[in-house]
C-alpha cells in the first residue's frame, strides 16, 4: 500500500479546518494529512491539536512563527514527506476550493496510470470555476496562457495549486532550490518538473471559490507571477536539467 500525504498550509482557517480534515480522513483511499500553520491568530493550530486526538497516527501539525510564504510552507511539507517515507505527496487548499474527493483522481493518475505529477486542472476541459467574478476568471485564465507562451510548457492550468507528486519528482527537483516563495512557486515547480522530463498529466476538476473565511489572493500575487515567469525563463537558459526517466511503479 502506498503512503500518501496531503499538505495543507493554513492561516486563519478555523471555519474550515474541522470539515476539511474530516473530509480527507473519510476518503476511500487512505491519506495522511499534514497541516502547516503560519501562526494563525484565530486558533487554527489549536483546533488541529484537538483533532489529533481523533486521528493520532494520521493527522500531523507543523507550527511556524508567522506568515512565511506559501512556497516555504510547501517546501517544509515536502521535506517532512521525504523524511517520513511517503510515496505520493499532495498539495491542497483548506477552504474546499479543491474538492477532497478529487484527491482520489489525482492519486489514480499517478499510482495507476504512471504520471509523475498530476495536476487538478480548471482549464483542461473549458473553464471550470464556480463563484469567481469574471475579472478574476479572465486574469487566471490568461495568466496560464502567458506562462505557456513564455516558457513553452504544455500545461493548460499552469498556476494550479492542487497537485500530486511522486516522491521522485521532489527528490530530483530539490524544492529548496526553487526561487519563488509566493504564487510563482506553483509555476516554477511545474516548469522544473517538465524540464527534467517527468510525465505530467492534467486531471479535470471544478474549482469552487471558498464559502468561509477570506481569500488570500490579490493582484499583487499575480503581478509576482507575471514578472517571475520572465525571470524564471531567463535563468533556465543558463541551467542544465538532467533528463529523468519515469520510474516503473
Amino acid at each position: 500500500m502506498h503512503k500518501n500525504l496531503v499538505i495543507i498550509p493554513t492561516y486563519n482557517e478555523k471555519d474550515n479546518i474541522r470539515e476539511i480534515t474530516a473530509a480527507v480522513m473519510g476518503l476511500d483511499v487512505p491519506f495522511d494529512l499534514l497541516i502547516i500553520d503560519d501562526g494563525s491568530p484565530d486558533g487554527t493550530a489549536e483546533i488541529v491539536k484537538e483533532l489529533q486526538t481523533q486521528w493520532p497516527e494520521k493527522l500531523h501539525l507543523i507550527e511556524r512563527a508567522g506568515k512565511l510564504g506559501l512556497g516555504t510552507a510547501y517546501i517544509r511539507g515536502f521535506q517532512y514527506a521525504l523524511e517520513h517515507g511517503y510515496d505520493y505527496v499532495f498539495e491542497m487548499d483548506a477552504d474546499f476550493s479543491h474538492n477532497p474527493q478529487d484527491l482520489i483522481a489525482l492519486y489514480r493518475a499517478c499510482a495507476d496510470e504512471g504520471a509523475d505529477l498530476a495536476i487538478g486542472s480548471r482549464y483542461i476541459k473549458g473553464v471550470n470555476v464556480v463563484n469567481w467574478p469574471m475579472g478574476r476568471v479572465l486574469m487566471s485564465y490568461f495568466a496560464s496562457i502567458y506562462v505557456r507562451l513564455v516558457t513553452g510548457i504544455p500545461i493548460m492550468d499552469t498556476t494550479a495549486g492542487f497537485k500530486c507528486y511522486h516522491r521522485s519528482v521532489l527528490e530530483t527537483i530539490d524544492p529548496e532550490k526553487i526561487s519563488f516563495i509566493g504564487y510563482a512557486f506553483q509555476i516554477e515547480m511545474k516548469f522544473t518538473a517538465w524540464k527534467h522530463g517527468f510525465k505530467i498529466v492534467e486531471v479535470p476538476i471544478i474549482f469552487t471559490e471558498r464559502a468561509k473565511g477570506s481569500s488570500k489572493m490579490s493582484k499583487g500575487i499575480f503581478k509576482e507571477a507575471v514578472f517571475g515567469v520572465l525571470e524564471m525563463k531567463i535563468r533556465s537558459l543558463f541551467r542544465k536539467y538532467e533528463p529523468h526517466q519515469s520510474l516503473i511503479r
